[in-house]
């Protein structure tokens, strides 16, 4: 999964998407802790956990450990990727 997080944020709030300059698509999403010490990875993980009703420990960082472009990898979504990914594309098309 690809997000655009913006920390420190007056809400936590998933929804939208961002296209970069090579035509890639990222889901945005807002989280209200800062960006220190992986604070708001760690919110951003959380809050995708809560959405998603998702095992944290099951949501894991791969890349964007210190920039706002993360990629992160799902585990264990083999039953449930319809539901995952129409979750997701739910969020994308907000705006």
């Amino acid at each position: 999964m690809s997000v655009r997080l913006t920390p420190g944020s007056a809400k936590e709030a998933i929804g939208g998407g961002w296209t970069d300059a090579q035509g890639a698509c990222w889901l945005m999403a807002r989280v209200r802790a800062v960006p220190e010490k992986g604070r708001a990875n760690d919110a951003l993980i959380a809050l995708l956990s809560k959405r998603l009703d998702w095992p944290r420990s099951a949501i894991l960082l791969e890349s964007g450990d210190t920039n706002r472009l993360k990629r992160l990898r799902i585990i264990g979504g083999g039953a449930a990727a319809a539901r995952l990914t129409a979750h997701i594309a739910t969020w994308v098309e907000q705006t």
